[in-house]
């Protein structure tokens, strides 16, 4: 591989760790050590790292260098409160500027999560196919940039909600809401029925990650 595939193949094993929890929040991630598991040499390491840094997922702590983020529930409040705004707004910016190829290909997303429950690793990555037709649907590039941008912090919080049946089966009833008002053209039900969707997924994610608080 190329320098920069060596970089990118780096880059996106350790995302994957992290969110499968094979590094967790605090642990240490070490250079030499990463180099030594993918067999690679240290520089593409280092250009990964970097690039993990800038996005917020390690972060540099005293007496123990780059470790992955760390979390807290105020931190999980706002990366959700993103989320909603930015989602919110991309469901409604869909039900002005898409097109009717665009919702049509929605509204089939939604029959195909819907003939997939009972597959949870399917249900996942079409989960994300979906949120990316709306993205798309939105037509704005800078919308599609922030959410990026939330979405590589949201690693951090560790596998997807949709390997969750009970959570993949609510989804689906989110989603065909979602889908339905942006086929009527009412953005403002668009936005609320996407608002509302991260909203069930933020209530999820915090009673996992803080169970004590009751949340």
């Amino acid at each position: 591989m190329r320098h920069g595939s060596r970089s990118e193949h780096v880059y996106r094993r350790l995302r994957d760790a992290i969110q499968e929890g094979q590094f967790k929040s605090g642990d240490r991630v070490m250079e030499i050590e990463v180099a030594d598991w993918l067999k690679v040499s240290r520089t593409p390491v280092r250009d990964a790292l970097r690039r993990l840094e800038s996005e917020g997922m390690l972060q540099h702590e005293p007496r123990q260098g780059l470790v992955v983020a760390r979390l807290d529930r105020q931190a999980v409040m706002e990366l959700y409160a993103m989320r909603e705004m930015l989602e919110g707004t991309a469901a409604r910016l869909c039900a002005r500027h898409a097109s009717d190829m665009e919702i049509l290909d929605l509204a089939e997303l939604v029959e195909r999560e819907r003939a997939i429950q009972g597959d949870p690793e399917a249900v996942a990555r079409h989960n994300r196919r979906f949120h990316e037709a709306i993205r798309r649907g939105a037509h704005n590039r800078y919308l599609v940039k922030s959410l990026a941008a939330v979405n590589d912090s949201m690693v951090l919080l560790g596998r997807p909600l949709m390997l969750l049946p009970h959570r993949a089966q609510a989804a689906l009833a989110e989603h065909e809401s979602i889908a339905q008002a942006i086929q009527r053209r009412d953005p403002e039900a668009a936005e609320e029925a996407a608002r509302q969707h991260v909203r069930a997924a933020q209530r999820e994610r915090l009673k996992r990650l803080f169970p004590e608080s009751g949340s």
